[in-house]
């Protein structure tokens, strides 16, 4: 068996040999044309040779590395760049394009640094003057890229070194504010000094702290002298002092007498014991707003807070107002020493953290320092690359020189061997002309052969269910008639069993009863398939329906000897509901009946979608016990997708040579995706070539019997020659590839 692509090939080759023997006989005619053309004139070579230069002896450094550098770009598009060319061809008269021929050989490694130019012309003259031009306009072009990368680098030096001056100013002065603010710390520090200011206040601290516990003492002691705190001390000395208190003490003295004195003959509520009363109140309020006013703060801080305590407290003798005087100056004086014992520990914290942040302080002027030095150096690096470039630049060479000047030679093409050039054209003619064939035949999309079709199946993951063969028939020679495999005896009939049977181990909790067939595009066999699919279930003793749900084209059911019910034409919601009217029996083959279609419709959607045909489905599943729904293709409308779900999953028809391979590819991974709502049982491969043993015809089998007459009658030629009856012809066989 050839392979699939030879196959493909004598495919696409019986549907494009006119382009491919049209593409055979050009290639052939232009090499033809090219024999027959004279001989060239005669052209004239000039070549020269430029050398390279050895590094130059220089002051700067600069120069040898930028002339190594231009060693490296001497290739043959910078040295013969446009503008070159350009120049020489008006010096010459030439048109640039022309001397865009002109060859520059470029040294390998292993080779001499030589650089060959050559160039051909009609003329040996101008030959040899372009050639010498370009030379010269090399090694120009050579000694003109040092002197611009020169100038690159002075012009980045130049841009650069403001830049690198303004930053090392900034430094700079970093450091000099860095040392006026920090700089005494730091001297302090290493010198010693801020140690002792620490230790300093410590001591400070140290003997504050004693004398604050030697006032506390005293303090301690007068407080208990004089029976009064600090607050109350203070209270009672002022008060003592104050001459109104004191004349206000009096007047309350000399009222509380005379009430004792009449309190031991009158009654309380005598008119002038309330009045003595009434005197008393108002000069105890005077004595207590006087305390208020001498005290301050309108008596919010006095602990006095009625008249009998001011009185106690504004009796004090001399002594005790001296010694309550004494306690007020010692709290004032620990006051004073409280004061510089936290100024001596603010100090002292103050020092120690100047103290702990040196090391940074230290670290940062190294920083700051470090960096001066870094910025500082890269400017006077750049001070020194700016003067040695200058210098380079003053001193910039070429890498190039001439070598060996032009030198011309004649060459002559010798004429062209018309045999070998037809023998070259129809070498280039054939593989054009097939790879032609092979370009259209792949431009045309389509699977050639069976092969394809089912790698493409696999690839998809759609298992196949059968492969059909060819199917030729000799049952009806009319053309309008699909072949329908009606004989019990046909050799294809096996292939569709074959198929029934696959259908029956597909996985599942029970093998399908309705399936759907269809195809991704038209002419694919589809409803060949379902009709011959419907016949072997029905020769195998299975009560088969055949549905014909593509209400898109016209019915086939002639092929079953079956007439289409006129009426339901006009009327197809009706004749899919009425299933005992509409379910005609197909005489030639028992167990088989078939739901014709009143196709083609207006509006087929709509009889999709009725509840007829879901209500028709649903019977045919009860009633009958295998399903076959003929569905027109995904291409051509959705009403596959719209059956599916009242059916046990679709089988997808594809066919070599009609099956185009965008298109199964699409619709495949469409039903891939949509796995969860669709089922798809597998696929078929209809039309595939399988060779089939067909049986004889009756005029073959009389045309066979004769035969074996004549050779007996060889054999005895003593008996009389029998003549041969005339030959029969036989029916054409009818081409069943249709969909």
């Amino acid at each position: 068996m050839a392979p699939s692509i030879v196959k493909r090939y004598l495919i696409a080759f019986g549907k494009y040999k006119t382009v491919g023997f049209g593409i055979f006989a050009l290639a052939v005619g232009v090499s033809g044309l090219m024999g027959l053309q004279e001989p060239p004139p005669p052209v004239y070579q000039a070549t020269g040779v430029m050398g390279l230069n050895s590094l130059p002896l220089t002051l700067s450094e600069t120069g040898p590395n930028i002339q190594e550098a231009g060693r490296q770009a001497l290739s043959r598009e910078f040295l013969l760049a446009e503008p070159v060319l350009k120049a020489v061809g008006e010096q010459v008269g030439l048109d640039p394009r022309i001397l865009k021929s002109a060859y520059l050989k470029t040294p390998s490694e292993d080779e001499p640094p030589l650089y060959k130019v050559s160039f051909k012309d009609s003329t040996p003259e101008r030959a040899e003057a372009v050639v010498k031009l370009l030379m010269q306009g090399a090694i120009e072009q050579s000694r003109q890229l040092n002197q611009s990368r020169l100038d690159a680098l002075i012009y980045a030096i130049d841009q650069r070194l403001p830049e690198v001056q303004q930053e090392l100013r900034e430094v700079e002065d970093r450091l000099v504010q860095f040392d006026r603010v920090e700089g005494a710390a730091i001297i302090m520090a290493q010198n010693g000094v801020l140690v002792g200011k620490i230790q300093s206040a410590i001591q400070q601290q140290e003997q504050l702290r004693l004398k604050l516990e030697e006032i506390n003492a005293q303090m301690r002691s007068l407080e208990g002298q004089l029976g009064l705190s600090i607050d109350e001390a203070y209270s009672a000395s002022a008060l003592s002092r104050d001459p109104i208190v004191k004349n206000l003490q009096g007047q309350i003295y000399q009222v509380e007498t005379q009430q004792a004195l009449l309190g031991q003959t009158l009654r309380p509520d005598h008119p002038q014991m309330v009045e003595l009363q009434r005197q008393l109140s108002g000069l105890e309020g005077l004595l207590t707003q006087r305390a208020q006013e001498v005290l301050g703060g309108e008596g919010v801080a006095t602990p006095f807070v009625d008249s009998q305590r001011i009185r106690r407290a504004s009796s004090l003798d001399p002594t005790r107002q001296e010694m309550a005087a004494r306690l007020l100056a010692l709290k004032t004086q620990k006051d004073t020493l409280q004061e510089g014992f936290v100024q001596a520990q603010r100090l002292e914290r103050e020092f120690k953290a100047t103290y702990m942040s040196l090391p940074d302080l230290q670290l940062e002027r190294q920083r700051l320092a470090q960096e001066v030095a870094l910025t500082k150096a890269l400017y006077d690096q750049l001070q020194a690359r700016r003067v040695d470039t200058e210098a380079a630049r003053a001193e910039t060479v070429s890498n190039l020189s001439i070598a060996q000047e032009p030198e011309v030679k004649e060459q002559r093409e010798e004429a062209p061997n018309v045999a070998m050039l037809l023998l070259l054209g129809s070498g280039v003619g054939l593989a054009a002309g097939g790879a032609s064939i092979f370009l259209l035949s792949a431009l045309e999309g389509k699977f050639y052969t069976m092969e394809e079709v089912r790698s493409a199946l696999q690839e998809r993951d759609l298992p196949i269910l059968g492969t059909i063969p060819h199917v030729v028939s000799f049952e009806s020679i009319e053309p309008v008639q699909m072949p329908a495999i009606l004989a019990p005896d046909s050799p294809y009939l096996p292939y569709y069993e074959r198929l029934r049977s696959n259908l029956r181990r597909v996985e599942g909790e029970a093998p399908p009863k309705v399936v759907l067939v269809t195809s991704a595009g038209a002419l694919e066999g589809k409803t060949f398939t379902a009709y011959n699919l419907a016949i072997a279930s029905a020769r195998a003793g299975k009560r088969t329906l055949l549905v014909e749900a593509d209400l898109r084209s016209p019915s086939q059911a002639a092929s079953l000897k079956v007439a289409v019910d006129p009426n339901s034409i006009a009327e197809p919601l009706r004749h899919y509901g009425n299933f005992d009217e509409g379910a005609r029996f197909v005489p030639p083959v028992p167990n088989l009946y078939v739901m014709t279609s009143p196709g083609p419709q207006p509006h087929p959607a709509a009889i999709v979608e009725s509840s007829e045909m879901r209500q028709l489905l649903a019977q045919a599943r009860v009633r009958f016990d295998f399903v076959v729904v003929d569905a027109p293709s995904l291409s051509s409308c959705n009403d596959a997708l719209l059956l599916e779900p009242h059916t046990d999953g679709l089988i997808l028809v594809a066919r070599p040579a009609f099956t185009e391979s965008g298109l199964l590819a699409e619709y495949a991974e469409m039903l891939e995706e949509a796995e969860d709502s669709l089922r798809v049982l597998g696929a078929v491969v209809n039309d595939a070539e399988i060779s089939i043993e067909l049986p004889l015809l009756p005029h073959e089998e009389e045309m066979e019997e004769m035969d074996e007459s004549i050779d007996l009658f060889r054999e005895f030629p003593s008996e009389p020659e029998s003549h041969r009856e005339s030959e029969e012809e036989a029916p054409a066989p009818f081409d069943s590839r249709i969909s």
